[in-house]
């Protein structure tokens, strides 16, 4: 295994180390309305044991993946095994109620009481609040709130640390900078066909703060391809999107390099991403996510790929309430 992998860095200012490369466990919660198949549990939970053992030490969830299904099965599988293994780290996050949208501080505190018990924890090394963009800045901040709630846990020894993920980039920012926060999470903003989240990962890397960067290839299109999987964020890919995509997967092969290998390695590259979340669905995906993250790539395929052209605004900056 590579020496890249092998090495973890230091997560924020917290005393956990991390790889460059995190399992994400959304498919894993089998939601097929978001990623457009089903994860059956024995899957799952092959594919969870095949993280635990590979030299990645970083797994992401969340309470609404799958309404727990996600969590759950981790649990099975920390059961089984007794505990998690040594040295690794397990995020996940605290979420609103899906059903109602409720955002409180009460449901902020449900949320890691069904975590813990999900996952069969009596503590969890890392908590974020999830999707603020569904509430207000002014919510989350204020007195009783699901801020005030995780640092309460924390002062109880139930939660270690406190970080944010979410998708709109200033909403993102706008947290950073309350200096609350040890890491943030975006997803989909910072691949090889959008570049919104740029801003954050300089504000992120002048406060000290680890930026985690999930979905680098935009929910599955620059993994299987354009023409295989036509949606970038989970909903269906733009012309614009799908004409650069096809164009990078071109250029790919006339270097014959995968074009996941360069979309994994747009993010792992980059010193600013502490670690790139990759969500995996199958115990192989493991392995071949640690061949992709190794794939000899030529520095002229990353002049030309530059060459293609990005999104750099945030298709959802306006879409929810700071």
């Amino acid at each position: 295994m590579s020496k890249t992998i092998l090495s973890s860095r230091p997560l924020g200012n917290t005393e956990l180390f991390v790889t460059p490369l995190c399992v994400g466990a959304a498919p894993l919660g089998d939601m097929p309305e978001t990623f457009t198949y089903s994860v059956p549990e024995e899957i799952a939970l092959a594919t969870i044991r095949a993280a635990f053992a590979s030299s990645i030490n970083f797994l992401d969830t969340a309470a609404a993946y799958g309404d727990g299904e996600s969590e759950r099965r981790i649990g099975k599988v920390i059961k089984e095994m007794g505990r998690l293994p040594e040295g690794f780290v397990l995020a996940t996050k605290a979420d609103r109620n899906l059903q109602t949208g409720d955002f409180s501080g009460e449901q902020i505190k449900r949320s890691i009481e069904g975590s813990l018990l999900r996952l069969g924890l009596d503590k969890l090394q890392y908590v974020y609040i999830h999707d603020p963009e569904h509430t207000t800045f002014e919510n989350v901040m204020a007195s009783g709130g699901p801020l005030e709630v995780l640092k309460n846990f924390k002062d109880q020894g139930i939660i270690d640390h406190i970080g944010i993920s979410g998708g709109p980039i200033d909403m993102l920012i706008r947290y950073v900078e309350t200096g609350e926060f040890s890491a943030v999470e975006t997803h989909n903003r910072y691949t090889l066909l959008n570049r919104s989240a740029e801003p954050l990962l300089e504000v992120a890397n002048r406060l000290s703060v680890a930026v985690i960067n999930a979905a680098p290839y935009g929910s599955g299109i620059l993994a299987k391809g354009p023409d295989a999987y036509a949606r970038y964020a989970y909903t269906s890919a733009p012309q614009s999107v799908l004409d650069r995509a096809r164009e990078m997967a071109a250029v790919c092969q006339e270097y014959n390099v995968p074009l996941a290998a360069a979309a994994l390695q747009f993010s792992m590259r980059d010193p600013r991403v502490t670690s790139t979340v990759v969500g995996v669905s199958k115990p192989e995906r493991i392995a071949q996510t640690l061949e992709l993250s190794n794939y000899h790539i030529p520095a002229d395929l990353w002049t030309k790929l530059g060459a293609i052209g990005f999104d750099i605004d945030d298709p959802e900056a306006n879409r929810f309430t700071k």
